[in-house]
């Protein structure tokens, strides 16, 4: 550990300088001999370097999301070389590099903030060894060896023998006690850290190389801080422990507000926000608004939980935009076409209602009723003739008056094949003879 943090030591100067401004002000206030002051100060210089790489970190959201998007092309290519895995692994790659990410981008974090730890790891074991580090001089070298935290020494580590401890004026099972609760606390907030990322906020219906390395770190993450945290200072571990904290925190709020496509994640945020939409009737603000438009503009390629969500937004009587907004109507309609465009129509008046599927038993029980029906007297669709002359109406012409007002449908179909025309016919003018 010593060698590896050797090769960092040109930012050892940057970090040492950070730590004594923080330790002025918590000197002020608690003391620069206690434990607080120091302790603080390594917390303080956390948070500052996290600060620093959320540009990292927003990054490394994009990429994150980026693969997502590309998980149906890798469903692909994993159902097309299934039993080629050399294969599979080139076309995989060469997807990525079309796309322009990496799954290793999930580890710029860790990765940016290396050197700032292992700088902190060279001024903590000077501090325990007595050399000077950086900008820390004698004074503030002999007020970090008088610092404790819970009654173990800022410089010292778990391995750590009997004289060691008691030149630092502390007590051996002082320091076993609380490097060991802070080695267990450091592995298991990154154990918990990764789990909630692999179980919440991660698509299992595609099986990807990223997955199958997020599942790899979940185990291998807390057994090295196991295995390293028993030869690290206290100082260290206060600087890992807040570090795992702050990354717990942050993976928390990413997966609550911006949760993976098809992960489970994502179907309890959809049910907040069917929640929230059908009780106000909108969308809160941009980020609910850009989650909807992504959603509406999918098309087909929706998942079940996006799916559900937009049929129980029809079934609610609203109707998820293409902008992002909801709107409200008595009957909304929301057609999905062909190429996954979807658009919506509000009706103004009732629907109509389609007539009840009778079953076969009751179309059987109708037919025969029908049937008896039938043998009954019918009353007659014609026109009776009239009784006499004086009935007729005098405009009518003679022949038109003689004629039945109703043909049965056998005549009609003989005069139509003949030629003739059907309907009462013009009266012939009369011959010239």
């Amino acid at each position: 550990m010593d060698t590896i943090a050797s090769f960092f030591s040109f930012i050892t100067w940057p970090v040492s300088w950070v730590i004594v401004q923080f330790h002025t002000v918590y000197g002020a206030i608690f003391g620069p001999d206690t434990g607080w002051a120091w302790g603080l100060s390594i917390v303080s210089l956390v948070i500052l370097i996290r600060i620093c790489l959320i540009p990292l970190f927003v990054k490394q959201i994009k990429a994150t999301r980026a693969m997502q998007t590309l998980q149906p092309e890798m469903k692909k290519i994993q159902e097309r070389y299934k039993n080629d895995k050399q294969r599979q692994s080139e076309e995989m790659m060469k997807l990525y590099k079309e796309a322009g990410t990496n799954p290793l981008s999930s580890c710029l974090p860790i990765l940016a903030q290396s050197p700032f730890f292992f700088a902190l790891y060279h001024v903590l074991n000077g501090i325990a060894s007595g050399k000077k580090i950086g900008v820390i001089n004698d004074s503030l070298l002999e007020s970090a060896r008088q610092a404790h935290i819970f009654g173990a020494p800022l410089a010292a580590k778990f391995l750590d023998g009997a004289d060691t401890v008691q030149k630092l004026g502390a007590s051996l099972t002082d320091v076993r006690v609380v490097t060991a609760i802070m080695i267990v606390l450091m592995s298991a907030s990154q154990f918990y850290t990764q789990r909630q990322l692999m179980t919440k906020n991660v698509d299992t219906t595609v099986k990807t190389p990223f997955m199958q390395q997020q599942k790899m770190l979940m185990y291998v993450f807390p057994i090295m801080f196991a295995f390293f945290g028993i030869r690290f200072p206290v100082g260290v571990l206060v600087y890992w422990l807040t570090t795992n904290v702050w990354t717990m925190g942050q993976q928390m709020y990413v997966i609550h507000n911006n949760p993976t496509p098809g992960s489970k994640a994502q179907a309890a945020y959809l049910e907040r926000l069917y929640k929230h939409v059908t009780h106000h009737g909108k969308t809160r603000n941009r980020g609910e608004k850009a989650i909807v438009k992504a959603i509406v503009a999918k098309g087909r390629d929706r998942n079940e939980f996006e799916r559900k969500f937009v049929n129980s937004l029809t079934k609610a009587g609203l109707a998820a935009q293409a902008d992002g907004t909801v709107i409200k109507s008595d009957a909304a309609t929301v057609v999905e076409t062909e190429d996954g465009t979807v658009t919506t129509t509000a009706g103004t008046g009732p629907r109509r209602q389609q007539p009840k599927r009778q079953s076969k038993a009751q179309r059987q029980g109708g037919a025969k009723a029908a049937g008896a029906g039938d043998s009954e007297e019918a009353p007659s669709l014609t026109k009776a003739e009239p009784e006499s002359e004086s009935d007729v109406p005098q405009d009518t012409p003679p022949a038109a008056a003689k004629k039945p007002a109703a043909k049965s449908a056998g005549s009609t179909r003989s005069k139509a094949q003949s030629g003739q025309r059907k309907g009462p016919q013009r009266p012939k003018s009369p011959s010239k003879k």
